[in-house]
């Protein structure tokens, strides 16, 4: 039987303090009009950028919700992971995507790994094998640009062209998911830009959206952006709107933010945005690539 409104498990970890993870998760796709069903993997008092942060490893809670989620016989349209903190959990969530497979539910795995050319220390090494072995149960993956390279275990270049950019992501498309999105991709002709390139495997088609680079970095962008992906594909919107729609709520999301003398680690101001989700999107901003 179809869902009333469309329900996503969210398989992330929950900060009680930051804007990251669920609680940027849960705005996000609630404002866009579908239902998150959290499945939390682990509860800290703030995210892991704030020093002596307390950390509850949920993974023996996450059998259970799944044991109970059976007995109410949920269906969801799709299953959404982000952090990950053990090789246990990967487990669980294959086992909880085998279990609740269902026709045309959206597979959305964002591989958190790394950033600026290095494993997030809080992560063991063997997650990176890990994270290979579940993105082959993906329809779409996010990886940013250090991700990439830890995916395919090739050595970071921050200088890296658009071209090898290109080939990198239809080899790791090879490995098992359809779409493959990375952020952060550097702009060799300007400092003042990254981009957003996608690949769609059954396409064979190439989609780039561009945006302007502000001396920030905010916790939890990766986390509103794979959400603003994740809904906008299940409201039926092609890759390219998908990726316009995502590109431009983090940017607003980061000048609405940028201005203010305020700690970065706190993450965007989400609440002063989400409203920007039912805006028009800016139909010229993506581009086809050869």
């Amino acid at each position: 039987m179809r869902n009333t409104i469309q329900r996503v498990a969210a398989v992330h970890d929950l900060s009680g303090f930051g804007r990251v993870s669920l609680t940027a998760v849960i705005p996000v796709l609630s404002n866009m009009g579908i239902q998150v069903c959290p499945l939390p993997t682990a509860v800290l008092s703030a995210h892991s950028q704030f020093k002596n942060y307390s950390f509850v490893d949920l993974t023996l809670n996450m059998q259970a919700m799944i044991k109970h989620w059976k007995e109410l016989n949920i269906s969801f349209d799709s299953i959404y992971s982000g952090y990950l903190g053990s090789p246990e959990q990967v487990d669980i969530l294959v086992s909880f995507i085998s279990d609740f497979k269902n026709e045309d539910q959206l597979i959305v795995v964002d591989p958190v790994l790394g950033d600026n050319g290095k494993r997030y220390s809080s992560l063991r090494p063997e997650m990176i094998p890990e994270m290979r072995r579940l993105i082959r149960h993906a329809d779409v993956i996010t990886p940013n640009i250090t991700e990439l390279f830890l995916l395919l275990d090739k050595p970071f270049d921050p200088e890296i062209s658009r071209e090898k950019v290109q080939e990198y992501l239809v080899e790791l498309a090879g490995k098992g998911p359809g779409i493959v999105i990375v952020t952060s991709v550097p702009e060799p002709s300007t400092s003042k830009s990254t981009s957003v390139i996608a690949f769609n495997k059954n396409e064979k088609r190439f989609w780039k959206v561009s945006c302007n680079y502000l001396p920030a970095n905010y916790p939890g962008t990766g986390d509103a952006f794979t959400s603003v992906i994740t809904g906008a594909l299940l409201q039926g919107d092609s890759l390219p709107i998908a990726l316009d729609r995502a590109v431009q709520f983090i940017s607003i999301g980061v000048r609405a933010t940028f201005g203010h003398a305020y700690d970065p680690k706190d993450g965007i101001l989400l609440e002063r945005v989400l409203h920007q989700l039912d805006a028009p999107v800016n139909m010229s901003s993506y581009e086809l690539l050869d």
